[in-house]
Formats: structure tokens, sequence, C-alpha cells
């Protein structure tokens, strides 16, 4: 099964991260099918930049993303709910 999740990069308590399609069965930070967007939660405010084209496209293929990248993807204006 597919999930879209939050992949972490950056530096120690520096934290940025790639939101990313992913197996759900691969570790958090390992393989990955795409990249859909980034978060970066240190600017004031928050930077989000999402791919909505691509985010709705692995939705409607079923991928379920995980509760953080749903409350983010409500905030960009992708989903509804």
């Amino acid at each position: 099964m597919l999930r879209i999740r939050l992949r972490r990069m950056g530096a120690k308590k520096q934290p940025k991260y790639r939101l990313v399609v992913a197996e759900s069965s691969s570790p958090r930070d390992g393989r990955f099918v795409e990249i859909v967007g980034n978060y970066d939660p240190t600017t004031n405010p928050p930077t989000l930049n999402v791919d909505a084209e691509r985010t709705r496209y692995w939705l409607e293929k079923g991928a379920r993303p995980s509760e953080s990248v749903t409350k983010l993807l409500h905030q960009a204006s992708v989903t509804e709910s």
C-alpha cells in the first residue's frame, strides 16, 4: 500500500521535510516513489510547497496520507477534509 508521508531532511536540530509517496513497508527515510512537496517548520510562518496536481493523482491511485500530511494538505487546500 502506498502512503504519502514526511521524510526528514536537514541537519541536526534544523529539520526540513519532504512530502513523499512511498511504500508503507519502507523505512521513514528509505526508498520512495516520488517527491510531491516540501515542508520547513523552522521558518516563521512555516513554509509549505505542495504539487497539488501530483498529490491528487496519487490520492486517486489509492495512496493514503499520514495524519501529519493530512493536516498539511488541508492547510495547502489540496483536500477538503
